[in-house]
């Protein structure tokens, strides 16, 4: 059956097509079996490897869960400060005033425009130097500034995007029933961009859930990630078990916060389409008769 988009296969088409997917399935495989066979070699298969995450606690309580404490609290600091911040600076970029969108521009473009993990480093050293942080909670300091400065600028520009992909006519009809661009902007655009908006938006925290390892890689900050090296060595050497277990939880966690997003945003669609006010028979009569002028005298 032929398409607007494409037409239908052929008989050679469609044996070329099962000819280049069966040859796929077999370098996968082999791909596969290699892996499985290099790793089973160096001992990274062994019961052994494995066995501190399935038949005690000590790694969990020692090594995985202090690093998910920190790894959560820098994530978590990170996004009740880089929301509500990348939300005005969004608003603020689309400003009427020049002396409030152009500056906020050029921060935006400043720290979008340069790695988080420069601003971690930068963090670390200007908290080291102009601060009385102590040095246990520097790093934690360190990793939070960079996310958020860097996470922020790149939410305003998701904000700056999803209010300007809502029709024009959207503003322009509010304020011709009076309402101010404050109001406009509370009551009418923020509210239907957020739907818009929200898988962008879910996706940038995906990121700063991760970036959160950067701070362990270099800025000596105890999380989920750094406590896999420390607990790879202390068990022998087991590398590939240590990690296959940190990224298994990492998973995890992205996966709940995706979840959660997609269970959001199909219950504020469901909200705006059943937000229409339901009028009863006896009062669609009532206005059907006051529309034509014979509901009868006041």
């Amino acid at each position: 059956m032929s398409s607007v988009l494409y037409d239908a296969q052929g008989p050679r088409a469609k044996r070329r097509n099962i000819l280049f997917n069966v040859l796929f399935l077999v370098a996968l495989a082999a791909v596969l079996w290699w892996v499985f066979s290099a790793l089973d070699e160096k001992g990274q298969l062994d019961w052994v490897k494995w066995e501190p995450f399935f038949t005690g606690t000590e790694a969990w309580t020692t090594y995985i869960w202090p690093g998910l404490q920190n790894t959560l609290l820098a994530a978590a600091l990170s996004v009740v400060i880089a929301l509500p911040l990348g939300a005005v600076l969004g608003i603020a970029r689309l400003s009427d005033h020049a002396w409030v969108r152009v500056p906020v521009g050029v921060v935006v473009e400043f720290f979008r425009s340069i790695p988080v993990l420069v601003l971690m480093i930068f963090g670390l050293a200007l908290f080291s130097e102009y601060s009385n942080v102590s040095s246990d909670d520097r790093p934690l300091y360190a990793v939070v500034t960079g996310l958020v400065l860097y996470n922020a600028s790149v939410l305003a520009e998701i904000v700056r995007a999803g209010i300007l992909a809502l029709p024009k006519g959207q503003a322009e009809g509010a304020m011709a029933i009076g309402l101010r661009k404050g109001q406009v902007m509370r009551l009418i655009l923020l509210p239907q961009a957020v739907t818009t908006m929200l898988p962008a938006i879910v996706s940038q925290l995906v990121v700063i859930v991760k970036d959160t390892a950067l701070g362990g890689a270099v800025l000596t900050f105890s999380e989920l990630l750094s406590a896999a090296n420390t607990m790879s060595s202390y068990y022998g050497a087991n590398t590939i078990a240590s990690f296959t277990v940190v990224a298994a939880i990492f998973i995890a966690i992205n996966f709940a916060l995706t979840s959660f997003a997609s269970w959001l945003e199909r219950r504020l669609r469901r909200a705006k389409k059943s937000s229409g006010a339901v009028l009863k028979a006896d009062d669609s009569q009532i206005a059907g008769a006051a529309g034509t002028g014979t509901g009868g005298s006041i």
